[in-house]
């Protein structure tokens, strides 16, 4: 199957607030990013805050702009069209469900202008049709009718969250991505909204790129998990591989720490400083907390090896054996006690 959206080695590097004495400190957000998404599939993307989740989700979209390397829709690059062929493709193509539906809706507008806004910037149907397709937006997200000349502030948080989902949604995109989108959310809400998405999904045959920081809602969701440590993608599995299969430490280590209830794990303790997205370290980036680290990580960034399964892959040179459970690793990665 062709590919719909595709980065190919994606560097993202902004400058550093304060910058140093001569404002040249660096960055480094997204580092040689490497992403297929086919039609109708779910990739799930996961990791800690400040792991460059929001730069991918951002890229994937074309809100931001790679430093270098390129990103293709259906073939074609997104960055050598001309800005108003890149704006009518991204605005068609693809949609994007930011985390805070508070700061992420036009308070001044009503549910049915910010429903119409896309359309009308894209100049789609005439007036009576933009009004059926408002109407049809709020049918399809669960919204009530009478909620169409309300505002945000009006609104429940699941009621907005919904206002934003329709929002993506109004241009029919081939690919939607939610990035965080249930985490400003009551947990009473977060299902319903887990489940809308899911059905949205099936019914209008989406591409979903689906970013969040729980592994486990992550597996629920997805096809395909995406693990990111400090701007780089370290692993690549299918989604009932990324718990007590997956090969990178770091895998292992996020889904300790949001086991399941069936089988409950102690979470593996992570040791070391945490490294700056400012002066990443040499070689693995995750070597300043692996417990399985050897000089050999700080000396260069291992290429992606191919595990056991079709669409597996990792970055690292010292992997977790895929038939070891997580349960092992914990009294592994514990620091040695002094003696009494």
């Amino acid at each position: 199957m062709s590919p719909l959206m595709e980065l190919s080695d994606a560097h993202v590097v902004h400058r550093a607030r304060g910058g140093g004495v001569f404002g040249r400190d660096r960055v480094y957000a997204l580092t040689g990013a490497d992403l297929t998404v086919v039609p109708g599939e779910t990739v799930g993307v996961v990791g800690e805050s400040g792991c460059g989740k929001s730069t991918l989700a951002k890229v994937l979209v074309g809100v931001e702009r790679p430093t270098w390397g390129t990103v293709s829709y259906r073939g074609r690059e997104l960055w050598a069209m001309p800005p108003a062929e890149r704006r009518r493709t991204v605005g068609a193509g693809t949609g994007m469900i930011f985390q805070d539906p508070s700061t992420a809706l036009n308070r001044r507008l009503t549910v049915r202008q910010i429903l119409r806004d896309p359309l009308d910037v894209h100049r789609r149907g005439s007036g009576a049709q933009r009004e059926e397709r408002v109407r049809e937006l709020m049918g399809l997200v669960g919204l009530p009718r009478a909620l169409a000349d309300g505002l945000p502030g009006q609104l429940s948080g699941g009621q907005r969250q919904r206002v934003a989902i329709a929002r993506a949604l109004a241009l029919d995109p081939d690919l939607v991505v939610a990035d965080e989108p249930t985490s400003a959310l009551d947990v009473s809400v977060r299902a319903q909204i887990l489940n809308l998405l899911l059905d949205l999904k099936e019914r209008l045959g989406l591409a979903l790129v689906f970013v969040s920081h729980d592994i486990q809602t992550v597996r629920r969701m997805s096809d395909r998990v995406i693990t990111m440590y400090l701007g780089r993608i370290v692993e690549e599995a299918p989604a009932d591989r990324v718990g007590d299969r997956a090969c990178h430490p770091y895998t292992r280590a996020l889904f300790s720490a949001t086991p399941g209830l069936l089988d409950p794990v102690d979470p593996i303790p992570l040791s070391g400083p945490v490294p700056s997205a400012v002066r990443p370290p040499s070689g693995c980036p995750f070597r300043t907390r692996c417990w399985r680290a050897t000089e050999v990580c700080a000396e260069s960034m291992p290429p992606f090896t191919d595990a056991s399964a079709p669409g597996h892959r990792y970055r690292c040179h010292h992997p977790v054996p895929e038939d070891q459970p997580t349960r092992d690793l914990v009294a592994q990665a514990a620091p040695p006690t002094e003696p009494a």
